[in-house]
């Protein structure tokens, strides 16, 4: 553009905007002007450029760490999920988590009990630091440890310099040292509001911790807290369960003795009711049993001077010998179904008798005795070696005597028994023995019966308590023996009776009676 009046200027376009008249510069200053704004516009650039790469660089540091702590997070949560009735785990995985997110030379985890701080978990940066802590704890909350202080105030603490903080005591200060840290900071696992444990990091070199980093604690105190509470009410939920299904059980138990006692009532009702209808009648042919063979001989005194011939004289000796053996077979048997009416008749009611103290050692003697002459009296051959140890603290105890004495006869009866048996048996080397044994046992005395005969099989132990069970051939046993000596000890006496035995080998039968059931007393009073 050509110049005009009034000092206006024109422009020529080119590579850039040159000024045409007097101030025009030179194409040298151009380029050069034109090369410092480039460089100053490069620099600029790339000092952009490299504060992006630096904002780039913190970003994915901070996203690194973000998502390693999202992943410990979920880690220790799957922890927790696959230990719900075992915290430990828990505790050591956030342990060493922490000390390694917080960069930690240390960390703990404790628990509340009572009013002592226990060390749960420990994560420590050297042999001799490890056994410093543990033999720190546990420790009362009124202790001066920071951890005791966390947790009976329910509130976090932290030190930035154990060395140079004016109110840090002595006794801290040597403790810090031991342990080699400088700065600390502790968290409280929080149940409802107060501390129920806590979480503390220690660094060796002194310096604030950050608020991600106290968060950070915070969350694996939250997640601590989980599950100690996942334990507690599992615990409680299994607990509960197994309540509910020993109460179930026991209902159950009940509801099956109940209906056992009722049929053994009726039963007892009904035995009772046939025993006194069968007994008047057993009695009438008990009596002319007996008469008759009284008569039989007086007819034999009657016919005695009576000339008869002598085939007349022997038809009717041979008859009336027939007639006595018959009565006395009729006697015999009558007695023993007189024995069946009265055991019935037994077994229909409680107990009977004086209830008093009485020398237990002295009743199994008695029994032994009674048994073993019974024994004789039936079976002339029989002979077995007894045992007897009995303990001389074995003393006194109220008890009803008649009625424990048939239950040791019984029980000693049917041992005798099981080793004529074995001896029928041809058991070549067999040696009968029946022995007893007392124990003193404090409120309680223990007679055992241990006999070396034939034992008893599985499927006839399970019943063998049961009413009219017997094993014995008929005529033999009534089946109301052990029936009745189960109720005797259990019923009358709150004892216990059991068994053990090995068919072929053994058979024992345990006795457990309190010495003082009550009665007495009551009686007494």
């Amino acid at each position: 553009m050509d110049d005009r009046p009034g000092g206006c200027h024109r422009w020529r376009l080119g590579v850039g905007l040159v000024p045409i008249g007097p101030w025009a510069l030179s194409p040298e200053v151009m380029i050069s002007t034109m090369d410092a704004d480039l460089r100053n516009r490069g620099d600029g650039l790339e000092q952009r450029l490299q504060s992006g790469v630096a904002e780039n660089a913190r970003l994915q540091g901070e996203l690194a760490i973000a998502l390693e702590r999202q992943t410990v997070t979920a880690g220790i949560l799957n922890v927790i999920a696959s230990s719900p009735t075992d915290v430990q785990p828990v505790f050591d995985v956030i342990s060493e988590s922490a000390r390694r997110l917080l960069a930690g030379q240390t960390a703990l985890v404790t628990r509340v009990v009572g009013d002592m701080l226990h060390l749960a978990a420990c994560t420590a940066g050297s042999v001799a630091g490890d056994e410093e802590i543990r033999t720190s704890f546990p420790a009362p909350l009124t202790s001066s440890g920071i951890h005791s202080r966390v947790a009976l105030t329910s509130a976090i603490a932290f030190r930035s310099d154990i060395e140079t903080e004016p109110d840090v005591h002595p006794a801290i200060k040597s403790m810090a040292r031991a342990r080699g840290y400088r700065s600390i900071v502790v968290v409280p696992m929080l149940r409802k509001g107060a501390a129920i444990g806590t979480i503390g990091v220690s660094r060796a070199e002194p310096g604030t911790f950050t608020a991600s980093q106290i968060n950070l604690l915070k969350t694996f105190a939250d997640q601590a807290v989980i599950a100690i509470e996942n334990a507690r009410l599992f615990e409680e939920v299994e607990a509960r369960t197994k309540e509910l299904a020993g109460s179930l059980d026991d209902l159950r138990a009940a509801q099956d003795r109940l209906v056992q006692t009722e049929k053994l009532i009726s039963l007892g009702q009904l035995t009772a009711g046939i025993a006194h209808e069968i007994k008047n009648p057993l009695n009438f042919v008990n009596n002319f049993a007996a008469l008759s063979v009284e008569l039989t001989s007086e007819l034999n005194e009657v016919l005695a001077p009576v000339m008869l011939p002598d085939d007349i004289r022997g038809e009717i000796d041979e008859l009336s010998g027939l007639l006595t053996d018959n009565l006395q077979k009729i006697v015999q048997h009558g007695e023993r179904a007189d024995s069946i009416v009265k055991n019935m008749l037994l077994h229909s009611r409680r107990g009977g008798g004086e209830h008093r103290p009485a020398d237990v050692n002295a009743l199994v003697e008695e029994s032994l005795n009674l048994a073993y002459h019974g024994a004789r009296t039936e079976r002339p051959q029989f002979d077995v070696t007894l045992r007897r140890e009995f303990d001389p603290d074995t003393g006194m105890a109220d008890v009803f005597p008649q009625e424990i004495t048939r239950v040791l006869l019984n029980v000693i009866s049917n041992g005798f028994y099981a080793v004529a048996k074995r001896c029928d048996d041809d058991d070549p080397g067999f040696e009968p023995a029946l022995c007893a044994v007392t124990l003193d046992r404090g409120d309680y005395v223990e007679i055992r019966i241990r006999d070396n005969g034939v034992g008893i099989p599985p499927d006839v132990k399970e019943k063998m308590f049961n009413p009219f069970f017997t094993t014995k051939p008929p005529g033999e046993g009534t089946g109301l023996g052990l029936s009745m000596s189960h109720d005797i000890i259990v019923k009358q006496h709150g004892g216990r009776i059991n068994v053990e035995t090995e068919p072929g080998e053994f058979t024992e039968f345990t006795i457990l009676l309190p010495r003082n059931t009550g009665l007495s007393h009551s009686i007494a009073g």
